[in-house]
């Protein structure tokens, strides 16, 4: 069954970009930082790893609830290593995302075997992963490091 994800974007000013979703979502505006762009909306690189978080926010929590499991919120936080390849381009590097999940471990049944197979339900991290590493940490609300 394929899917289609569909985007338009439309220029507002120099870097700024209106972007609109086919399905009907509200409309968000992207803009490159300064001394590029005015810096009114996230960056498309700030897109893109938020995507990642996104993506493996959604998987972890279905993988959770498969299993009948409550891990609400769960909060993700994500950072991009930006820097020159070997031809001086700026590129993403390396993509860290920390879930923390909103209770402990102990709250958890079957939490070994979500944890072992909630990345491989997350499209956009497997497809991103063939260009860039993608390091993934998962937290309960204590602050043990499950993942």
């Amino acid at each position: 069954m394929s899917q289609t994800a569909k985007v338009s974007l439309r220029q507002e000013h120099d870097f700024r970009f209106a972007i609109e979703f086919a399905d009907g979502q509200p409309p968000i505006v992207g803009d490159e930082p300064p001394p590029l762009g005015g810096g009114t909306g996230p960056s498309p690189s700030q897109l893109l790893v938020a995507a990642v978080a996104n993506c493996l926010a959604d998987s972890l929590l279905f993988a959770l609830r498969k299993f009948k499991q409550t891990p609400e919120p769960i909060v993700a936080e994500a950072a991009a290593v930006i820097d020159r390849n070997e031809e001086k381009r700026l590129r993403i590097l390396e993509i860290g995302v920390r879930l923390t999940l909103g209770a402990e471990r102990a709250t958890f049944l079957h939490l070994e075997r979500a944890l072992a197979q909630f990345e491989e339900f997350c499209t956009v991290t497997q497809s991103v992963r063939h260009a860039i590493p993608v390091n993934v940490e998962v937290y309960d609300s204590a602050g043990e490091r499950l993942k």
